[in-house]
């Protein structure tokens, strides 16, 4: 069994070996050198997200993905107010679990998984006589792969005045997004997904206008971003211990990605990859979850075949075994799993897991369709 595996994962995921390097050696967490990491950091995630100071701040805070949209939702929703979440998948039901759990008012419009945010039916939700404070949104629904309208939701906020808050936990590096067009008060996102980093923390980018209109909102104390925030431009420290590993390599992905060509290149290798991915697995017998117009480049779920030989705990072993890693399904009404094309993966890194994906099936005795080799890459066919 391969040492080390590559994951087709929306993350975490694979990293590069500089990114790796960067967290042998200690730093302090008040010690000058390191402070100046997170300020490099902080001004380098509003680059990424098309905006600046002073309208904009970055906010690093420890922990999950998850532990971000918390402090989000826990933080800059009032006590009186209404928050309303568009469902399409397993996390935009999270941050409705959420919110009950911080006894947040909140409603839940949902739709299909395989089917983005409607921007009329929401409207119509908006104008039922509820004065909704907040509009909740997940822009890549790592449920399914399916991207959302996160642009024309923005420009539902002029018209009705709510605050936008938006779980971009799988996209924000990976698909480009301007934050402040998209009318964006609240983003999270994580160091280990589009960035290219390790776990160890997320991250929200917030209109500075509406964070400091937070003050006494906050349900947590440690999952305040309003103090995690004035704690950093105090001094430029956490409030609580860092993850100073992480920082360094996050730094480190963040310099990879500029010398990639930023947000627009990454995007390119990303939607190749995808691309190669559901044309090979297709010549295979699978069929992709989402229709191709509403699928992103991140993590593509794809349908179990009808054959009776194929089990999901063998193809996933078997896969794993030859070195590769895959992610089980989340979807609610169908049988599926993913892959993701995230991370550093290159679309030679897709034919070769492609490859394993023919040898696990004919090994468990899933048949390949006739002529299945026509969509396949000539190497690997």
């Amino acid at each position: 069994m391969p040492e080390q595996k590559l994951l087709f994962t929306p993350g975490p995921l694979s990293t590069t070996s500089t990114v790796k390097r960067a967290m042998l050696r200690d730093v302090g967490s008040r010690d000058a050198e390191f402070l100046a990491v997170v300020r490099e950091i902080r001004q380098e995630l509003l680059a990424v997200g098309g905006v600046r100071e002073p309208e904009y701040t970055a906010i690093p805070l420890q922990g999950s993905g998850t532990f971000a949209v918390e402090a989000m939702l826990g933080t800059a929703v009032p006590r009186e107010g209404l928050l309303l979440v568009a469902v399409n998948g397993a996390y935009g039901r999270r941050m409705v679990q959420i919110a009950e759990r911080l006894r947040i008012s909140c409603e839940a419009v949902e739709y299909p998984e395989n089917q983005p945010v409607e921007v009329e039916r929401l409207s119509q939700v908006l104008t039922s006589g509820q004065h909704f404070t907040h509009l909740a949104c997940v822009h890549c629904e790592t449920t399914t792969g399916l991207l959302n309208p996160i642009e024309d939701l923005g420009r539902l906020r002029d018209q009705f005045g709510f605050g936008f808050l938006v779980d971009a936990m799988s996209s924000f590096g990976g698909i480009p997004l301007n934050v402040a067009a998209a009318r964006i008060d609240f983003l999270v996102s994580s160091a280990n997904k589009c960035l290219q980093g390790v776990p160890g923390f997320g991250f929200a980018l917030a209109r500075r206008e509406a964070l400091e209109g937070c003050a006494g909102y906050a349900r947590s104390f440690s999952l305040d971003l309003l103090a995690q925030w004035r704690g950093l431009e105090t001094d430029g420290q956490f409030r609580f211990t860092p993850p100073t590993h992480a920082l360094l390599a996050f730094r480190q992905a963040l310099r990879e990605l500029a010398d990639e060509g930023g947000v627009p290149a990454r995007y390119a290798r990303y939607a190749a990859n995808q691309q190669e991915l559901v044309r090979g697995m297709r010549a295979l017998g699978f069929k992709t979850y989402l229709e191709d117009q509403v699928q992103g480049p991140i993590i593509t779920s794809f349908l179990y075949p009808p054959s009776p030989a194929f089990d999901f705990e063998r193809f996933y072993g078997g896969l794993g075994q030859r070195g590769f890693v895959i992610y089980p399904g989340k979807l609610s009404q169908a049988a599926a799993f993913r892959m993701g094309t995230i991370g550093n993966l290159g679309v030679a890194e897709i034919r070769a897991l492609l490859a394993a994906v023919r040898a696990v099936l004919t090994e468990m005795g899933v048949p390949v369709p006739v002529g299945g080799r026509a969509g396949m890459p000539k190497e690997i066919a």
